[in-house]
C-alpha cells in the first residue's frame, strides 16, 4: 500500500495543541496575588482564616487547598475543618489534624503559611466559629461548645464568629448579637468575626467590629475548587482578609489578628478601621501633577495613579473656585485616571488652590460610611490665548 502523506495543516495544528496545552499547564503554576500596597511599619499579608478540605465537608485535599491559595496570591490560610460535621466518614477516617498535617508541608515549599484550625459547628446562637492557631484539634472535641472554645483558649488560639448571617441560621440574612456572644467576648472568647463570608456582607457585624474591638475578616468559606466557586481565571477572587503585619510569619500574622491590626476585602469593597485605611490608600494613590497650567477657555487633567488592585470611587468633588470639575471619579486598579478641569474663558489669570472633601465610598471605615480623603490640587490659570 502506497505510504499516506500527512498533510502540513494537521502537523501545525497538532504543534498549537501541543503548545497550547504546555501554556495552559505552565499557567496554573503561575502565583497571582492582588497588588496591594505595604503601609508604613507594617506588611500587608493577603489570608484566608476559613478553608474546608475532604477531612469533613470539603471536596478537595488539603494539600491542593495550598496550591490554590499560593497561586491565588495568598500568604496565608488556615485549614478549618468542621469537627462536628464529617459527612465522608464512610470513605475517610475522622483525622482532625490530617488536614493540617498534610496542607502545612506543601505550603511550606511553596513559601505559603498553613495555619492550624478548626470550625466548632452549633446550632445559634452562638453559632460556628473558628479557632486558629491551634497546637492540636482534638482536644475541641467536646459536648459543651463552652468547653471547645475554653480549650481553643488554653492553646492561645484567635477565635472568631463565622457567617454571623447566615441564612442557614438567620433565615431573614440579618446577623444578630445573643446574649451567649456577650458571654464568650466578656470571658475572653472572641477576638473577631467575619463581616464577609463568601460573597456575603454583613454590615451589622462590621458595626460590631469596631464597637466591640473585634478583628474584621473577610473568609472564603471554601469547599468546591476555588476555580469552580471563583471565576479565577477571570480575575474573579473569593475574599481577602489584609493583616497588616510587622513580618511574614505565622507569629506576626498572629500578633496582628491580636492587635486587630485587619481588613476586610471583597469584590470593590474594602472595610476596615480608618486608622489602618487611610494609609493604605494613601500609599496606593499618586497625583502625579499636583500643579498643573491651563489657559482661561481650556481644560487639563489631574493625573491620578492607583498602585492597588482596588478601584476606588470617589464623591465630592465638583465644581471650585469657579473651575469645572466632575462630581465623581472612579481611579482605576493599577491604573491612570484622569480628573477633568475646565476653565471658563472669561476667568482671571493666577493661581487657585482647589481642595475637595473628597469620599472613597467604597472603602468603608463604618457601615455605610466611605473613607474621607482630602484631595487638593493647585491650577494657574494663564491668559486665554490670543
Amino acid at each position: 500500500m502506497p505510504r499516506r502523506s500527512v498533510a502540513v495543516p494537521s502537523l501545525l495544528a497538532l504543534a498549537a495543541a501541543v503548545l497550547c496545552v504546555a501554556v495552559e499547564a505552565d499557567d496554573v503554576r503561575v502565583r497571582r496575588p492582588l497588588r496591594v500596597p505595604d503601609v508604613p511599619g507594617f506588611l500587608t499579608l493577603q489570608c484566608d482564616f476559613h478553608t474546608h478540605t475532604v477531612f469533613s465537608d470539603g471536596k478537595v485535599w488539603p494539600d491542593i487547598r495550598s496550591e490554590e491559595a499560593w497561586r491565588e496570591g495568598y500568604d496565608a490560610i488556615a485549614i478549618t475543618d468542621h469537627i462536628e460535621y464529617q459527612p465522608h466518614r464512610r470513605d475517610l477516617p475522622t483525622s482532625h489534624e490530617r488536614p493540617w498535617e498534610i496542607a502545612a508541608p506543601h505550603g511550606e515549599k511553596l513559601g505559603l503559611i498553613v495555619i492550624r484550625g478548626s470550625e466548632i459547628t452549633r446550632k445559634m446562637p452562638p453559632g460556628h466559629l473558628n479557632a486558629i492557631f491551634l497546637s492540636s484539634v482534638c482536644p475541641l472535641e467536646t459536648p459543651d461548645w463552652r468547653d471547645a472554645l475554653i480549650a481553643a483558649r488554653a492553646q492561645g488560639a484567635f477565635i472568631f464568629w463565622n457567617h454571623p448571617g447566615w441564612r442557614g441560621q438567620q433565615r431573614d440574612g440579618v446577623a444578630r448579637w445573643y446574649p451567649e456572644h456577650s458571654e464568650i467576648l466578656e470571658a475572653g472568647l472572641l477576638h473577631g468575626i467575619e463581616v464577609v463570608n463568601d460573597r456575603e456582607y454583613y454590615p451589622e457585624a462590621f458595626a460590631w467590629a469596631l464597637e466591640k474591638d473585634l478583628a474584621p475578616l473577610a473568609s472564603s468559606d471554601i469547599h468546591d475548587p476555588s476555580n469552580l466557586a471563583w471565576h479565577v481565571h477571570e480575575g474573579d477572587h473569593r475574599p481577602v482578609t489584609l493583616v497588616f503585619a510587622r513580618e511574614k510569619s505565622a507569629a506576626g500574622i498572629r500578633e496582628a489578628l491580636f492587635a486587630r491590626r485587619t481588613a476586610a476585602w471583597s469584590g470593590t469593597t474594602l472595610v476596615g478601621r480608618e486608622e489602618l485605611l487611610r494609609p493604605l490608600v494613601r500609599a496606593a494613590i499618586t497625583i502625579e501633577n499636583p500643579k498643573l497650567a491651563i489657559p482661561a477657555g481650556g481644560d487639563g487633567y489631574v493625573r491620578i495613579r492607583n498602585e492597588s488592585d482596588l478601584r476606588l470611587e470617589l464623591t465630592g468633588l465638583g465644581p471650585a473656585s469657579g473651575l469645572t470639575v466632575p462630581r465623581e471619579l472612579v481611579v482605576a486598579a493599577g491604573g491612570t485616571s484622569l480628573l477633568e478641569i475646565k476653565v471658563p474663558a472669561k476667568t482671571e489669570a493666577g493661581r487657585r488652590l482647589l481642595r475637595f472633601d473628597a469620599t472613597i465610598r467604597n472603602v468603608l471605615v463604618a457601615p455605610g460610611e466611605g473613607l474621607p480623603y482630602p484631595i487638593a490640587v493647585e491650577v494657574e490659570v494663564l491668559p486665554a490665548s490670543p
